[in-house]
């Protein structure tokens, strides 16, 4: 039996909850009493909730996130139905700002911010039966060399199957105004020495997959550059994932991301936009220059996969301004592209825009924005149905070479809204279509309406498929393929067929 349970919905299995751990690695003598249970999204919440309660816990503490909030608000409900005298604790960044846009009324207390501390101060005094009046507890910032750390509570399970993630600083200096983490602006960084022990513990249990969610990296150069010789002094294979900003790579730093070997060092670039006058209206930092410069190096000089994102729906900017900033760094950069979509996240300054650019967000998860005065919410559907689309055919790799036949002296945002928009007059949907649905849709699109010659465009695509051994070739493209190729792709029986076929004619 476990007097408390942490608990959370993860977006997928692979993903693990450093929060959790955090939590149970500060609850000091009442560690013994604890244990951590996570469950993925769009389970069945009454079964999540019957084995939670198989527990008998007096208290359950629910990590509680944009992505599983709507779930966690029946998971509270049906535990107080069955359990109403079990106490459930909330934390979490959904719940660290208000307003609250999901019904949370059912849990008896909520902890805003960091919450290592307050958790372990609350539970005690519940334990003990004292009375306590407040309900919200308001955020605190941490002195981070008070904390422990939580790394050793990842557990073999964890990784050998998860994704392990790790943090080397707490809070960011900048003031973007669609971003929580822009709110916390004191930066604390932790011990890098005490750190580098507690990864090479990980690392000695197995652990090669390491995940910084630091929101900026490459903010403290000197870390960053320690934290980076870990890694490049170990001689077995191994990824490591950070975000960075796009305007601060000196020297030093270059130099150390250049040693990386391939497939071992994953950045994400936060650029959201390359016009000056919309980042200066969400208090965003922009150096176009030192962003060209940046990437450049990244691309040309390093093994590093790289991804950048981009935002849709930022206040003042409209489809073809957007459709300006993918043009351009999609000419800079062939590194991956994420779109995102603007999202109005409580505790943000996003509604100041609200009155002058007709800002309309939706107050269910994930809060996206449905139109402003210069995007109709039919086109901002449109645009959000090309995000799809995009992720599919660039952003997966499948079609590199056929995403440049297709965009080739055009436009990339026009030329391929024309094709997202000719998609889903052939779909109706975005989700589950095939590869070699796409790749048939990528066919007919390309001849029909760009006028190129039938077996030129299958060549291409052909090239495409083919790069990923043992990948078969969709049919349609068979007969405009010889035999040699076709051999490492077709089992036998279907090669002796088109052979027979070939000799009757």
């Amino acid at each position: 039996m476990s007097h408390i349970i942490l608990t959370t919905l993860n977006g997928r299995y692979s993903h693990s909850s450093l929060a959790l751990r955090y939590l149970y690695a500060n609850l000091n003598e009442l560690q013994e009493y604890t244990t951590i249970q996570e469950y993925v999204i769009n389970e069945n919440m009454q079964d999540i909730a019957e084995k939670i309660l198989l527990q008998n816990p007096k208290i359950i503490g629910i990590g509680v996130y944009i992505w599983n909030v709507s779930d966690v608000s029946q998971l509270i409900h049906i535990i107080k139905k069955i359990s109403p005298n079990t106490t459930i604790i909330l934390g979490g960044p959904e719940v660290s700002y208000t307003p609250f846009r999901v019904n949370l009324d059912d849990a008896d207390f909520i902890i805003q911010g960091e919450g290592e501390i307050q958790f372990y101060t609350l539970c005690k005094d519940i334990l003990k039966n004292k009375e306590i009046k407040e309900k919200i507890f308001p955020p605190q910032l941490l002195d981070v060399s008070k904390i422990e750390l939580p790394y050793k509570y990842y557990t073999t399970n964890d990784i050998q199957n998860r994704h392990i993630y790790v943090e080397a600083s707490r809070g960011c200096p900048y003031n973007c105004e669609f971003c929580l983490s822009s709110i916390d602006k004191k930066v604390r960084d932790f011990d890098v020495d005490t750190l580098l022990n507690e990864f090479e513990l990980l690392w000695k249990r197995g652990a090669r997959g390491f995940k910084f969610i630091d929101r900026t990296f490459n903010l403290n150069i000197e870390v960053a550059i320690k934290l980076l010789d870990f890694f490049l002094d170990k001689k077995e294979d191994f990824t490591t994932h950070f975000e960075v900003i796009p305007d601060n790579f000196p020297e030093p730093l270059r130099e150390k991301i250049k040693l990386f070997p391939k497939h071992s060092l994953q950045l994400e670039v936060g650029i959201q936009t390359l016009k000056k006058d919309i980042a200066k209206n969400i208090k965003r930092n922009l150096n176009i220059k030192k962003i060209e410069d940046n990437l450049a190096f990244l691309e040309n000089e390093t093994n590093a996969h790289i991804h950048v994102d981009l935002i849709m729906g930022l206040p003042g900017e409209s489809m073809e301004s957007f459709g300006e900033n993918l043009d351009k760094l999609s000419s800079i950069t062939q590194c991956e592209i994420q779109l995102g979509v603007l999202k109005k996240l409580s505790g943000t300054t996003l509604n100041r825009h609200d009155e002058q650019y007709g800002m309309v967000y939706s107050d269910i998860p994930p809060y996206d924005i449905l139109a402003n005065n210069l995007i109709p919410f039919e086109t901002m559907q449109k645009l959000k149905r090309f995000a799809r689309f995009w992720d599919i055919v660039y952003n997966s790799g499948n079609f590199i070479k056929t995403f440049e036949l297709l965009v080739k002296d055009r436009s990339v945002f026009e030329t391929f809204y024309s094709f997202s928009e000719w998609l889903y007059s052939q779909t109706f949907s975005t989700w589950q279509i095939s590869l070699d649905r796409v790749a048939k849709f990528l066919f007919d699109f390309i001849v029909e309406n760009q006028g190129l010659e039938k077996q030129k465009v299958a060549d291409i695509l052909v090239e495409d498929i083919l790069k990923v051994n043992g990948r078969r070739l969709p049919k349609f493209l068979r007969e405009y393929s010889d035999i040699r190729i076709l051999s490492n792709n077709e089992d036998t029986k279907d090669i002796e067929n088109k052979n027979k076929r070939q000799q009757k004619r």
